[in-house]
């Protein structure tokens, strides 16, 4: 693609990335994909004392690792940064020129969050250039000029999106009280936009910008050049879901961060559902937000015992010690290489919505860089199991972990059954039992550890027991990735495995996520031949293999997809997906995307139709009936890369569709307590026949996670005639059958017990603007 430029002068260790980010590289090295995070500054009260003298213990473990962080190690502490490069300039360092130091400072001034200063600061290098030999001197001038708008352009956003976010705030196609009122930021980076069109007029990223810039003054697409416009058509839906406005504001729930995680369930047995966040840095607290029960959330943080617990990409809820009460497991250090030897977490649900860190106690304390971890029993034994995989390659090795649940409040690591503990870069993972004999196998995906190396995706079959089944007995899986047939996508990361065609067979959804420039989305949207690695949509064949359907299925239009997860959005019983998108590059200003499933043959954009496409960084997403009216809303955390790169997080509310529902929530005796991994069949009658609707319970994808509690849609039913549930025990046990069972109406199904109890979930009204 022309209008990529080169780079002319050297940089500092850590900082050549983000110049090679700023100048349009084709390619990130892995170097820079390590630098795709940064860090906040500290969070006031970081001493408040809290309750448990165990999380008092992983508080401060937590503290003392924040102040031993150094910024030459750690390339994502853009403000620790900015102190080091001007000590450097100011004291001089043998080895770089003034223009390289200058350089870096100024992006890491903007990684900062003081776009202005970055901005000025860089405006001093173009006397420089134009001193350097004619080539040399115009690619030069023209990356200056391009950084200078990208400021300009940051400037709107902060000033716009994010200081004054409304309900239309970052939604494409901007309009009504999106547009920006304060226009200066975006107007200056327009001027600028153009005249380096004019030099470039087939650079697909300054056009990408030009027309996003527009955008937010209200003038696309008329003021756009014909040649540089990005048709209005691309952004159109293929189906009118209904308008999901974004309710956070005035819920209370609109929490302004950067990359983080979320989990909606209900943690302390209220019946409403409450909402947990996380954000990766180390100075950036989880957030506990109470349901109120009338349309708002409270802040309960502090007295949820949370206070000093900070980091997380991302959060994953499981009743790891079948008391009731899910916990919740936070996972830090990704993207990180060696500075991301961070612990997890493991917080103990006391019952009450309270919660202790118990990683020590447990035996999960571990310093490796992850952001997945995934429950299942692998062993169905009545005990949830954990996967965690960690991020490893040739130069920062790490193994991943397979924690086998003792029983009594510990775990004991076997990744040894999984043969080699290096599974690679790993980026997402999930359990399923793809071949549908009892027992939950383990799905794998990640990013090549070195360029050009293959992609990380691994399929491990579980074999079960060697010799009898017993308690305690040595187990088998085995790798069968090849002859699955799901190598691809080469650069992966959500993935779940989902039954999107309702033929009772799990299929599998992996996220492809391969850095690219934003110009590249634009040829993705435009349908020109482009360099983004694309999703996979992979159908079960019933014999152990799978076919790759992503074309006929309509879903290779996606990319750059970070936290993802699945629902129903009105209630037809066909499964749809939500991808949240972005990269730590602030030029990657693109919609996330919502495909509606079209009966299991094909998946339809209703992003626009919904209000769904938000331009800011998307992370941790849930699927979840919030307000118990018996169809699905959308919570979504949102925030980028570095320290500059915050925004608010949304709930979209589902304004209502005409089909059936049922809520059903599984409590385990003889299988784990959370019921994970039960498979459920909803068998109905239609004015057109008969038909089944699929579901497992888990919580979604491994980027943001949903309730364990099934919340399904029987679309146009007229009777539900029966509903099977096959609990998560050894092979060879009989469904449950419950038969003639009223739709549109919460149910709770104790194992053991031969019926249905009525489950009163209160419902309210979330609240609006008034």
């Amino acid at each position: 693609m022309s209008g990529r430029t080169s780079r002319r002068w050297g940089g500092i260790a850590g900082v050549s990335g983000f110049v090679a980010l700023l100048f349009g590289l084709a390619r990130w090295q892995p170097a820079i994909v390590s630098a795709a995070f940064g860090l906040q500054a500290p969070a006031e009260d970081a001493d408040r004392s809290l309750p448990a003298p165990s999380t008092q213990r992983m508080a401060a473990r937590l503290a003392n690792l924040k102040i031993a962080e150094n910024p030459q190690d750690n390339p994502f502490d853009s403000i620790g940064r900015v102190d080091m490069l001007r000590s450097m300039l100011a004291n001089g360092n043998a080895g770089y020129s003034v223009e390289s130091l200058t350089m870096s400072l100024a992006i890491e001034l903007l990684n900062s969050g003081q776009p202005e200063l970055a901005r000025q600061t860089m405006d001093t290098l173009l006397a420089a250039a134009a001193l350097q030999t004619p080539d040399t001197s115009a690619q030069n001038t023209f990356a200056i000029r391009e950084f200078g708008a990208l400021c300009d352009l940051r400037i709107g956003e902060r000033d716009n999106c994010v200081l004054h976010h409304g309900v239309e705030s970052c939604l494409v196609p901007i309009k009504g009280s999106g547009i920006h009122s304060d226009q200066r930021g975006s107007r200056a980076a327009i001027a600028t936009y153009r005249e380096l069109l004019a030099q470039q007029p087939d650079n697909m990223s300054l056009r990408w910008l030009l027309n996003i810039a527009a955008m937010t003054v209200g003038e696309y697409p008329e003021s756009v050049p014909a040649e540089f416009l990005i048709p209005p058509a691309v952004f159109a839906s293929e189906n009118d879901i209904g308008r999901f406005h974004d309710v956070a504001p005035f819920t209370g729930l609109s929490q302004s961060n950067i990359a983080g995680g979320s989990i909606v369930d209900d943690f302390d047995g209220d019946g409403l559902l409450d909402v947990v966040t996380s954000a990766m840095g180390l100075s950036d607290p989880m957030h506990y937000f109470h349901n109120n029960g009338d349309g708002t959330f409270t802040d309960r943080t502090e007295a949820a015992g949370l206070s000093g617990i900070v980091g997380g990409l991302n959060i994953v809820q499981a009743d790891y010690n079948n008391d009731g009460s899910p916990d919740i497991l936070v996972l830090r250090g990704a993207w990180l290489h060696k500075a991301g030897r961070l612990p997890n977490s493991l917080l103990r649900n006391r019952g009450d919505g309270t919660f202790e860190d118990v990683t020590e106690e447990a035996g999960l304390l571990s310093f490796h860089p992850t952001q997945v971890g995934v429950w299942g029993d692998y062993d169905n034994d009545g005990w949830l199991d954990l996967f965690i995989g960690n991020e490893s390659d040739v130069v920062d090795p790490n193994p991943s972990e397979l924690w086998h649940n003792n029983q009594d409040g510990t775990f004991t690591n076997r990744i040894e059954l999984l043969g080699s503990p290096f599974l690679g870069f790993v980026k997402g993972a999930a359990w399923g039992d793809y071949d549908n004999d009892g027992r939950p196998d383990l799905l794998v995906t990640g990013m090549p550890a070195v360029k050009g190396m293959a992609g990380m995706n691994r399929l491990f079959h579980n074999d079960g027991p060697r010799g009898l089944w017993k308690s305690g007995a040595e187990w088998n899986f085995t790798d069968v990735t090849a002859k699955a047939g799901i190598t691809a996508p080469q650069s992966a990361f959500s993935t779940w495995f989902w039954d999107y065609d309702n033929d009772g067979w799990p299929d599998i959804f992996i996220a492809g996520y391969k850095p690219v420039p934003v110009g590249e989305i634009a040829m993705l949207y435009l349908g020109l031949p482009n360099d983004n690695e694309l999703p996979r949509l992979y159908h079960n064949n019933h014999d152990g293999s799978f076919s790759d359907v992503t074309h006929a299925a309509k879903l290779d239009r996606v990319a750059l997809t970070m936290g993802a997860n699945f629902g129903d959005l009105d209630n037809d019983g066909w499964l749809d997906l939500y991808a949240n998108t972005g990269g730590p590059d602030f030029r990657l200003i693109f919609p996330s995307r919502m495909f509606r499933n079209a009966g299991g043959t094909s998946f339809e954009d209703v992003t626009t139709s919904g209000g769904f496409g938000h331009i800011q960084k998307g992370h941790g997403v849930s699927f979840a009936d919030i307000d118990n009216d018996g169809d699905q809303d959308v919570f979504a955390e949102m925030g980028g890369a570095y320290t500059a790169d915050t925004a608010h997080n949304v709930l979209y509310e589902n304004p209502g569709h005409p089909n059936h529902w049922i809520t059903l929530r599984l409590e385990g005796r003889t299988s784990n307590r959370s019921a994970i991994g039960a498979r459920l069949r909803f068998h109905v009658k239609t004015d057109d026949g008969e038909r089944d609707i699929y579901s497992v319970v888990s919580s979604g994808g491994s980027f943001g996670v949903s309730p364990l509690r099934r919340e399904i849609g029987l679309g146009d039913a007229r009777e539900l005639e029966y509903v099977e549930v096959s609990w998560p025990q050894r092979p060879g046990r009989r469904p449950q059958v419950l038969s003639h069972v009223a739709m549109d109406r919460a149910y709770l199904l104790v194992e053991g017990e031969g019926g249905l109890r009525d489950l009163a979930l209160p419902r309210y009204t979330l609240a609006r603007a008034k």
